[in-house]
């Protein structure tokens, strides 16, 4: 089954959605602002992007800099509760399929993980 991580409010994520729409392949919707990950759904996500927890956080959002998540000596345990926490910080959209996990941008990303 393929799972979009949704935020209606992001043009990129809406786009991946009507990418998702147009390939007329079941896939369901999470609205991860309505429906925030826990941790255990976080460190799955991470394995299947094979991605480092740094790369999911939106950099340019207020509670990056409020929570001074710049810092490196932070561990990735302390990231992934800020992300818990505060899901907006949450890179968007993300896909996954089977084992496997894109950030949708750009959403020829979509296109690799779903052929």
């Amino acid at each position: 089954m393929i799972t979009l991580y949704h935020n209606p409010r992001c043009s990129k994520s809406r786009d991946a959605l009507a990418l998702l729409e147009q390939r007329q392949q079941p896939f369901h919707v999470v609205e991860y602002l309505k429906t925030p990950l826990d941790a255990t759904a976080l460190k799955s996500l991470l394995q299947k992007l094979d991605l480092p927890i740094r790369a999911l956080l939106r950099t340019k959002e207020d509670e990056y800099q409020q929570l001074e998540l710049a810092n490196p000596e932070l561990s990735e345990q302390q990231l992934i509760a800020a992300l818990t926490a505060h899901p907006r910080l949450l890179e968007r959209p993300i896909v996954v399929n089977g084992d496997k996990a894109v950030i949708g941008r750009p959403l020829e990303n979509i296109v690799a993980i779903l052929t």
